[in-house]
């Protein structure tokens, strides 16, 4: 069986996936981290050298590679994944999987990339909390018409990553 964790940066995909593959004894992957070993190359830079375009063709051709190479597997996905091409319809199709969407709330969002910004590249440009708050909230109007599509949804805000690896676990089961 394969779940596909989808939802914003800092929502815990990565986090909350490797929790749930060991809970489930199924194999992780976090497609940002294949991608960059795929293409030696950082996902910031893939954006300032080459563009969104080039980056957004990329990431779907390594979506299908790597789900064409894996039967059991926890895929944390990009939070911008699910919102190009069909991409959403197409893992929602696939046989003997699952899209699981980490709901957690502008607000939550915008405190844990605020403190993290130093770890995430994409978000330098950003200088203060309202900042992070703004852009956060733009990009859940765009993605949340997508996110929304997923088999299942999870709301994370003020649950520990055991709590919601527990929810999925118990959803799934």
């Amino acid at each position: 069986m394969n779940y596909y964790l989808i939802g914003m940066m800092g929502s815990g995909k990565s986090t909350v996936g490797k929790l749930l593959a060991k809970k489930l004894e199924t194999p992780f992957l976090d497609l940002d981290h294949y991608i960059e070993k795929q293409l030696q190359e950082s996902i910031d830079s893939i954006f300032k050298t080459k563009g969104e375009i080039y980056f957004r063709k990329m990431e779907r051709h390594f979506l299908e590679e790597v789900l064409n190479t894996n039967s059991s597997l926890i895929l944390s996905i990009g939070g911008g994944t699910p919102c190009y091409y069909d991409t959403m319809q197409y893992l929602n199709t696939i046989q003997n999987s699952k899209t699981i969407y980490l709901n957690t709330s502008i607000l939550e969002l915008s405190k844990r990339l605020f403190e993290a910004q130093s770890s995430r590249p994409l978000l330098k440009h950003l200088k203060s909390f309202e900042d992070f708050h703004d852009f956060v909230g733009k990009h859940m109007f765009e993605r949340s018409y997508f996110y929304n599509q997923a088999n299942v949804s999870i709301k994370t805000d003020e649950k520990t990553i055991s709590e919601v690896s527990a929810l999925i676990k118990a959803e799934l089961t």
